[in-house]
Order: C-alpha cells, then structure tokens, then sequence
C-alpha cells in the first residue's frame, strides 16, 4: 500500500491493487455564492476541469474518489451546479469510474450524476483496503479496522504570522491518529481496533478558504471527531503541498509564528 500526495497539488494517489486518484471540497457552483455576497468572479469549472484531466492523464488511475463537497451551495442546488456539476462529472467518468463521498454540500447530489458514479454513504467506505470520509460524520466503523484512513472537510491551512502581524496561508496536509479512549466511547469496545493512520486533505476549491490548524482548538475544527476529541491535533504534523515536513502542530505554535487564541475551556 502506497499513499503519494501529487507533488504542489492538492490531490492524492493511493497505490494497492487498484490505482485510486482522491480530491476534495472541489466546492463546484461557489462562484453563485461570491456573487450573491458582492463578489464578481467568472465560473473556474472549466480551468478546474483541466487541472483535474491533466492528474488523470498523468496518474491514469483505475478509480476517481471524490471526497465530498463536489457542490457549494446549500440547503438548495444554483442553476450553475445544476449545468456544471453533471458535466464535470460525465468528463472525469470518461476516465474511470469516480466514487463520491457526499460532504455536508453534496445535498441533492445524487440529482446531478450519471450511471458512470457510484454515490457512497455519508460515514465513507472503503476502497481496496483504504478507508474514505469525509468528515462532517462520525466514520462508519469499517474504517477503524484499516491501517489507513483518508478525510477532508476541515480545509486544512498552517498560518505563519511575523511580529508585525503580517500573516501568511499555506494549505497543507494533515498525518494523525484517533484518540482511542474517544473512539470507544462512542462506538463501544466491539469494534476491530487497528489504530488507523490519517491523512486530512486539503480543499482543492482555493476559493472556499481553509482553517488554520496552528491557530485552532478542537473545538474550531469542524466535525464530530473534533468536537469530541476523538482525533489528535498536537502531535499531528503538518506538510506542505511541496512536500516540506513542517513538524507537528504542537511545535509549530511553539515557534512564535502563531497568532495567539484563547484556549476554550
């Protein structure tokens, strides 16, 4: 089993029987929304569209995993994701089948695919011994029996902030683990406990923005593996998209880089 981020990009291969190319929060139709709030930005799909068959092309993968959020607008669908998504969708099917994790956006998703997609359930599944969700759920228990867990949803950024306060965002991938004693006190002791290894994606869709992990407290980070400090955020460690080992999130707030927050009780 192999697991390589794409070298600069926001998107990952997963090496075992199969070869599984996985993006997510590609947040489509969130132009629809900027609009709305005074912001005039021209639809991205199609340069979203390219980035994306330039990976295909490159990796020619078996499977395509979309790891929730294929959409942006919520509770209804915009005319935009209505033209948009079925195309973008029926264009990367033309290379593999795609899977889809539905995120918190992804509602009436299944409205918007083609016999090409396979729509999973909300707490993720598994695909050739890796296990997907996307993380606004509690992952379905299957998960916690594999070495190997990949997620997104939290949009993961590192902030580096100087002594003047000028700061700068780098998205970055997240590697951690389950607090175990959480995990059993939500599932119960019958689960199969592999202490799975994690991997948090970073947000394709630059523009949804992304949550600095440096500045956050578990409480800030979304989802319920979060919430109930069932998922280690200290000894997490944070890399660059260029593949730089920034070390773990605990050193880095140690580093006098991260704007200060006060810790919730």
């Amino acid at each position: 089993m192999k697991i390589i981020p794409i070298l600069n990009e926001p998107a990952l291969v997963v090496y075992n029987t199969i070869k599984a190319l996985v993006i997510s929060d590609l947040h489509l139709g969130i132009e629809w929304e900027l609009y709305h709030r005074g912001f005039s930005i021209p639809s991205q799909v199609e340069k979203r569209k390219k980035r994306i068959c330039d990976y295909l092309e490159k990796v020619n993968p078996d499977r395509i995993v979309l790891l929730g959020d294929i959409k942006h607008n919520v509770p209804r669908t915009s005319w935009q994701e209505k033209k948009e998504v079925p195309d973008f969708l029926e264009t990367i099917a033309a290379y593999a089948p795609v899977d889809i994790v539905p995120g918190n956006h992804d509602g009436d998703i299944g409205e918007l695919i083609n016999e090409k997609v396979t729509l999973r359930g909300m707490r993720g599944f598994v695909l050739d011994g890796t296990g997907y969700f996307h993380g606004h759920t509690w992952p379905d228990a299957e998960l916690l029996s594999l070495k190997n867990v990949v997620m997104s949803h939290n949009h993961p950024t590192v902030r580096l902030t100087d002594s003047l306060g000028h700061a700068v965002s780098e998205e970055v991938w997240i590697r951690t683990r389950f607090i175990e004693e959480a995990i059993r006190e939500h599932y119960g002791d019958n689960i199969d406990w592999m202490d799975p290894d994690i991997i948090i994606m970073p947000a394709f869709n630059e523009l949804c923005g992304g949550i600095p992990f440096n500045e956050s407290v578990r409480e800030k980070l979304l989802g319920p593996v979060f919430a109930n400090h069932a998922i280690e955020l200290e000894n997490a460690v944070a890399y660059l998209l260029d593949g730089t080992n920034l070390g773990t999130i605990g050193k880095i707030r140690k580093l006098g880089i991260t704007k200060r927050k006060r810790e919730m009780n």
